[in-house]
């Protein structure tokens, strides 16, 4: 097993999470499950899951792209697949407003080199993320018992597999076939009213590139067609402002997500 060790230039990594028409929009989907990992008790499946982004990258410079992107992900019932909308805290015994992930923007900025590995036909990049920064909630007394730790941290990792052949035929702007495998290690989120119980979330999805809107999974074409089509496309240009997280989208709701209202919230097609 020969296993090679490549850099690979930013476009490359450009049409491989998104595409090289700053024109299209892309969509990456995945589904999996989330489990509870508490000290000194058996796992728990707490949901299953399904998402999607939907990306778009604009030449920047040369050779330097902007990445700017949606991203939607549901929790679903562990056993049946069903969207929740409440959810009885299994720790607590409390009934809680689901508030589903809608990130709006993600974004980043790719330039430069990709390291990869090239194994026979399929080219792997792996992204290993920790993440800590302070906790926006935190400070606020009224959030005391939602999200009370100082500090936020997770670990996200991931490994996407394409094809070498397209990766490098010039004359191919996004590569049709995409593995993704991603995983994540991360604190209890507010909505699951937790407070400083101690334990964590263990996150792990596979998915794939989706050509269009209507080869996404069921639950997320009648979501976005029916409430956030806003998510139909990425955005048209890179967003001023900082990234949208779950932490954020918490904070924003507040209101609404004590007034038990649906999420994500309706978010109208630009």
């Amino acid at each position: 097993m020969v296993i090679e060790n490549r850099d690979f230039d930013a476009q490359h990594w450009v049409k491989t999470r998104s595409s090289l028409d700053p024109n299209q929009s892309n969509f990456l989907a995945w589904t999996g499950a989330i489990h509870a990992l508490i000290p000194g008790e058996k796992k728990i499946r707490l949901f299953k899951m399904v998402g999607v982004s939907v990306s778009r990258c604009i030449p920047a410079e040369e050779g330097a792209w902007d990445f700017t992107s949606r991203e939607l992900t549901y929790y679903l019932h562990p056993e049946t697949g069903e969207v929740l909308q409440q959810w009885e805290n299994p720790w607590t015994g409390e009934l809680l407003t689901v508030m589903h992930v809608a990130n709006n923007p993600v974004q980043g900025y790719f330039k430069g080199k990709f390291p990869a590995q090239v194994y026979e036909d399929s080219t792997t990049f792996v992204f290993d993320i920790f993440s800590t920064y302070p906790n926006p909630l935190a400070t606020d007394p009224k959030f005391a018992d939602y999200s009370p730790n100082p500090t936020y941290q997770a670990v996200e990792l991931f490994k996407i597999t394409v094809p070498t052949d397209e990766l490098l035929n010039p004359e191919i702007l996004t590569v049709s076939k995409l593995q993704l495998y991603w995983d994540r290690i991360g604190p209890w989120v507010p909505w699951m009213k937790m407070g400083d119980r101690p334990g964590q979330l263990i996150y792990s999805a596979y998915g794939g590139k989706v050509n269009g809107l209507d080869k996404l999974p069921q639950i997320l074409r009648d979501e976005i067609n029916t409430r956030v089509p806003l998510y139909k496309q990425a955005p048209q240009s890179y967003l001023e402002g900082e990234d949208s997280t779950s932490w954020l989208h918490f904070q924003k709701y507040f209101d609404a997500y004590l007034a038990r209202e649906r999420f994500p919230l309706p978010q109208p097609e630009e």
